[in-house]
């Protein structure tokens, strides 16, 4: 292999057998310049400071960072160079492991096998039982296959959740494997030394710009078949669809506690259309775009709700609701590359799916553009050797993060003070791991994997009337000048039902000051706007007026979260009763 591979694989060793937190101590002790503009290893990228420690070290002093530095516990590496496992690093490839391994299995399990391990290096990234199954003849269980494959260490399980699973071959393992089934070896990724910074910064803006025209294939493909083959059930179906209708689907699949964080998830999918407010006389400055945050303990159905239902998990029976190619998926990603790529979205409005809010704000001097980027404002942010932007960010975010709950209130775990700016610009959702939650978590699951929940069909019809008001409301070319875009109006009654509950919330808090902000009062009625956009079939107007049913909601809402922001020092169900 050339240097650069060699190089490649240093860096992939390195970067999984040290956190970040060590990697930062390692290349300060090696005095490489890149580490010095840091204050702590939290505010480095993991990819670039493992490939500035690779280019900056010999193979003696690679022996010398694994002997001095303890590697992560479940670190496994077997590449063409280098070997990790049992603990000890040896300086010697696996490929003839690999190659035994490989024959071994395919000696066993014949085309099934091949076929699978196809599959994976094809896919190149963790793939689910149902992919798996899709390449194999009907009624083969891949399953054995899988597991002699992950105990022979040729793949590993790269995510498990609950009945939900998905395998990948190792990124250092794929070359030879694919040179043992005897097809052609990717080529892998470049990485020319530069004489003074060690490597040149991968594009991250290319490859986002790449991933910006997929996701608006994917929109315009599914668009087109719904234009072509399901446009006269899609209206039919809208011209009796409201929030009520879709609150009502979702307690029965889910309870009357669980039904209702996604409910927000899927009205805020009809808000991504930012749609123009107006009343009778004119403009009201405002849209129906907002962001969202599901927060509290582990376990409580945060990422089914702003993740799985609105992306799909089909293996788990769990069907997509959101608009196709418009959700942008975070996992893994850091807040300094997503301030990076945000640049790509300028005048692009889509929505940010991020798994763990939390691990964003462990990097100095991120709330200030995160703040930013909820207000829809000028973004610019300098780093160790760049400044990026300023750009204007049109995107909006979908965010779960974990905090410790007491018997009342909470506390957020994430340590900067200034958090509560961002919590100030979401509309936020609190879960506590009460004993009704609980139950319906565990029906919900037990329902699902015996097949009782089957919600393929609702979701189809739930998502193409998604897609469609949206489609329409951004006027989208496939259907501009066949239906009009409708502005939602909001009427009096709207904030006089706003007014009334904020007076009786503040007469329950008994000091002085409040711990929410005005900015509560905007996102309900947003929140009741956005709503309304599900009856768009309903009249002939044009306009779009605001329901009833998503006023109520937008009052519950507003109740709860000022309850809560307020340590619950009042009741909500006593108010939304005097309200009543």
């Amino acid at each position: 292999m050339a240097f650069d591979d060699k190089l490649l694989e240093r860096k992939l060793l390195l970067k999984r057998a040290f956190p970040r937190i060590e990697l930062f101590d390692i290349g300060k002790e090696l005095s490489i310049p890149y580490f010095a503009s840091f204050a702590s290893g939290w505010e480095i990228d993991e990819d670039e400071a493992s490939i500035r420690i690779a280019s900056n070290i010999n193979e003696k002093q690679l022996k010398e960072i694994f002997d001095k530095h303890a590697p992560r516990e479940w670190t496994l590496f077997r590449g063409a160079h280098y070997t990790f496992e049992n603990g000890e690093l040896r300086l010697e490839g696996s490929g003839k492991t690999i190659q035994t391994n490989v024959h071994q299995a395919k000696k066993r399990y014949g085309e099934n096998c091949v076929a699978i391990l196809k599959k994976l290096v094809k896919a190149g990234r963790g793939c689910s039982l149902g992919e798996i199954k899709k390449s194999l003849k009907r009624g083969v269980d891949p399953l054995p296959i899988l597991a002699k494959l992950e105990q022979l260490k040729v793949i590993v399980t790269s995510y498990k959740g609950g009945q939900y699973q998905e395998w990948e071959i190792p990124e250092e393992v794929s070359p030879m494997v694919q040179m043992e089934l005897g097809i052609m070896v990717r080529e892998p990724p470049k990485m020319a030394v530069a004489p003074t910074i060690g490597v040149e910064e991968a594009d991250y803006m290319l490859e986002e710009r790449q991933k910006i025209r997929s996701m608006n294939k994917e929109l315009d493909e599914y668009l087109n078949a719904l234009l072509k083959r399901r446009l006269d059930a899609t209206i039919k179906f809208g011209k009796t669809f409201s929030v009520a209708s879709l609150a009502s689907y979702l307690q029965d699949l889910f309870g009357p506690l669980l039904y209702f964080d996604t409910l927000l998830s899927i009205t805020q999918q009809y808000g991504l259309a930012d749609t123009e407010i107006v009343h009778e006389h004119g403009k009201t400055g405002m849209r129906t775009g907002w962001n969202l945050s599901l927060f509290g303990e582990p376990g409580t159905g945060k990422s089914f709700s702003t993740r799985d239902m609105i992306l799909g998990k089909p293996d788990a029976k769990v069907f997509p609701h959101g608009i196709p190619g418009r959700n942008r998926y975070t996992g893994g990603m850091t807040p300094a590359r997503f301030i990076r790529i945000g640049q790509a979205y300028v005048k692009r409005t889509f929505n940010f799916i991020i798994p763990e809010f939390n691990d964003w704000f462990k990097y100095r001097g991120m709330v200030e553009p995160l703040k930013l980027a909820m207000e829809r404002g000028v973004i610019k942010y300098e780093m160790h050797r760049e400044v990026v932007g300023p750009y204007r960010f049109n995107s909006f975010f979908s965010a779960n993060y974990n905090v410790s709950t007491f018997g009342r209130g909470y506390e957020v775990t994430v340590q900067d003070p200034n958090f509560n700016a961002i919590e100030d610009r979401m509309l936020c959702r609190l879960h506590t791991l009460t004993k009704q939650r609980y139950v319906e978590i565990a029906q919900s699951q037990m329902r699902l994997a015996f097949g009782e929940i089957d919600i393929e069909k609702g979701a189809r019809q739930i998502r193409d009337h998604l897609t469609l008001v949206y489609a329409i409301e951004t006027e989208h070319p496939l259907v501009k000048g066949r239906f009009i875009c409708k502005p939602v109006m909001i009427n009096p009654q709207a904030y006089d039902l706003i007014k009334d509950a904020r007076k009786a919330i503040l007469e329950q808090i008994p000091q002085e000051f409040v711990r929410f902000s005005a900015r509560l009062e905007d996102r309900a009625i947003r929140f009741a706007c956005a709503a309304s956009l599900l009856s768009y079939f309903h009249s002939d107007l044009d306009y779009i007026p605001v329901s009833e049913d998503a006023l109520r909601y937008a009052v519950q809402l507003y109740v709860e979260e000022a309850s809560v922001r307020s340590r619950e020092e009042f009741k909500p169900e006593e108010v939304l009763g005097k309200l009543a």
